[in-house]
């Protein structure tokens, strides 16, 4: 309690990163018009061509600030009860795991792949959320959804249509996406078969109550053969 990772001494940066520091105010005078990625390429630029003699002052900087590190990182731990040290072991996991699913995401995007079909309240909810009435999004999304779940059957009919034809086309995409996965040797984002074949909770539903009475109707007839 009343320990965070945040409190956590923070690593001290590179000599690369205390470069651009240093240096990116006085780049950004030198090139207004240049975005941050040309900046960056700039800087980096220099860096590379820098002396050898200049990259050390920054090197040395950071063993300085490496030795002040590990001083505070041992005093930080030895105010750790056991119970602290746990629940900070579990709160590193979470960010870790957490970052890794954002770099998952972000690579999943720039290697194409389709985005998830929708279901039919979220082309409803898409359709209707800009004209609907809410002081917050959260309102507005609250309101959107007590409206769906009036309507009627007919009323819901054209967004789950819309719901069922944009599955189809993410399925499609999906096989052309995969195909292409395999071709660059990474198999490991294909769906799995099973996956691939899962059946949707109402199909199964439907195919296990057309079993139900399909049974129903062979004992009727197994009962008027024997009688």
């Amino acid at each position: 309690r009343g320990i965070s990772t945040n409190q956590r001494p923070k690593r001290p940066l590179t000599a690369y990163l205390r470069f651009v520091i240093d240096n990116r105010p006085a780049f950004r005078e030198k090139n207004p018009e240049a975005s941050n990625l040309e900046l960056i390429k700039k800087l980096a630029g220099a860096w590379k061509e820098l002396p050898a003699s200049q990259k050390q002052v920054y090197e040395e900087a950071r063993q300085t600030d490496w030795k002040r590190y590990g001083e505070q990182m041992a005093a930080y731990k030895a105010q750790l009860t056991p119970a602290q040290v746990a629940a900070l072991k579990e709160e590193r996991r979470k960010q870790l795991a957490k970052r890794r699913s954002v770099r998952a995401k972000r690579e999943l995007n720039l290697l194409g792949k389709p985005k998830r079909a929708r279901s039919g309240f979220n082309i409803f909810l898409s359709e209707n959320f800009q004209a609907s009435e809410g002081i917050s999004p959260v309102a507005k999304l609250k309101k959107l959804f007590d409206t769906w779940q009036k309507l009627s059957a007919s009323q819901k009919q054209p967004y789950l249509q819309l719901a069922e034809d944009d599955k189809v086309r993410y399925e499609n995409e999906m096989k052309s996406w995969e195909a292409k996965m395999i071709e660059l040797g990474r198999e490991d984002l294909v769906r799995s078969k099973k996956q691939r074949l899962k059946k949707k909770p109402a199909e199964a539903a439907k195919q296990a109550e057309t079993a139900k009475a399909s049974s129903g109707r062979n004992k009727a007839k197994l009962k008027k053969s024997e009688e």
